[in-house]
């Protein structure tokens, strides 16, 4: 393999693949990316087993081939290199990094001790934009589990319908629901990915291309001009989320996110922090905002709201409340309660092209 390169090219695949490489594998090749030559260009991949990555970038080719290299250090070297074009050739299992008067040598190995790539077929694909991905990603992803108790948890629920797509994502104590309208058609099911994956899509493809998407069995693939993404898809039911969606909630709560926002976070500085509990008391046209840590001091706000219903107390986690008011993309919110040990729902309000958006954050028990 014998390739010319520019340094900003280089730079942009590695940059494009590395996050798809684990930090620690007992397989030394997955600390690896996959250098091959192909019409046009140089492809650069990377693989955890769960999720890979791969994309191409415009180089000359002068000699085909392929090797593996240790990604991170290839990075650290193609940062570094003078503003030169790069020359990458393979001699036995090393390669040879050359730019200007700077010479490397990195030890690799073999294309073929590189996982394949899963068989994912394109026939049956069905298409949607970078945009349409990119808004469910975004403000559905942060709400997954980390707890590895619950699996199906660990993944976002991705529903594709004839008219629309939705993407649900729960740990249990706070949940995300987006509904989008769909610009393309095919692929309707139910598909459970991994956040990882997803962020890598949402990294990868720009708000204007077309990304084709296609299922296998056990895999998804994403497919754009010269980026591939693919991943295995988590197995199980995902919970019935619209049981645990109150219907019922009969108090409302509009508020100015900015000014909640701040109000939260300066409770918060005094808040446990183990439990991250803050009290609301609601009724009238203020509502007060209270913690007290018994170690530590206690603080209180009052902030101008627009509420209807019965007074009520209720605690939460103040992080949870400020992660769902990060997402929120108007200027105003609505926040519906019915009990202190109900749901609460949080969900834009004031702008006719604000997405069918609907948070859910369970309360903390209040001690008196």
């Amino acid at each position: 393999m014998k390739v010319s390169i520019t340094r900003e090219r280089l730079q942009e695949g590695l940059t494009a693949v590395v996050g798809s490489i684990p930090t620690r594998s007992t397989l030394p090749v997955l600390s690896n990316l996959l250098l091959e030559t192909e019409d046009g260009g140089l492809r650069l991949s990377g693989t955890d087993l769960d999720t890979a990555v791969s994309v191409q970038v415009p180089a000359e080719v002068e000699g085909e081939g392929a090797i593996t290299a240790p990604a991170k250090k290839l990075q650290e070297i193609a940062r570094e290199l003078p503003p030169a074009p790069v020359g990458l050739a393979v001699q036995g299992d090393a390669v040879t990094i050359t730019s200007g008067r700077s010479r490397f040598r990195l030890n690799g190995l073999a294309k073929d001790e590189f996982p394949a790539f899963p068989s994912v077929s394109f026939a049956e694909s069905w298409r949607v934009t970078g945009r349409e991905l990119n808004q469910l990603i975004s403000h559905v992803s942060f709400a997954v589990s980390t707890e590895e108790t619950r699996p199906i948890l660990n993944g976002v629920l991705w529903e594709v319908r004839a008219e629309e797509m939705r993407m649900v994502a729960t740990n249990g104590h706070r949940l995300a629901k987006m509904t989008i309208p769909r610009s393309g058609s095919g692929g309707e099911g139910e598909l459970i990915v991994h956040p990882r994956a997803l962020q890598q899509v949402q990294k990868l493809f720009g708000p204007d291309e077309e990304v084709e998407i296609a299922r296998s069995e056990n895999h998804l693939g994403f497919r754009g001009n010269t980026v591939q993404i693919y991943t295995r898809l988590i197995e199980g039911p995902y919970p019935n989320y619209e049981q645990v969606i109150p219907k019922d909630n009969d108090k409302v709560l509009i508020a100015d996110r900015a000014a909640l926002t701040g109000a939260i976070r300066r409770m918060a500085i005094v808040a446990s922090d183990q439990t991250h509990r803050i009290r609301l008391s609601l009724g009238g046209p203020m509502m007060k905002f209270s913690v007290q840590t018994p170690d530590l001091g206690e603080g209180s706000e009052e902030l101008p709201v627009e509420y209807e219903g019965e007074p009520l107390e209720i605690g939460f986690n103040a992080n949870y409340l400020l992660e769902l008011l990060r997402y929120m993309p108007t200027d105003e919110v609505r926040l519906t309660f019915r009990a202190p040990e109900r749901a609460a729902t949080m969900e834009p309000l004031g702008n006719e092209d604000a997405p069918d958006f609907l948070c859910l954050v369970m309360p903390l028990r209040l001690l008196d």
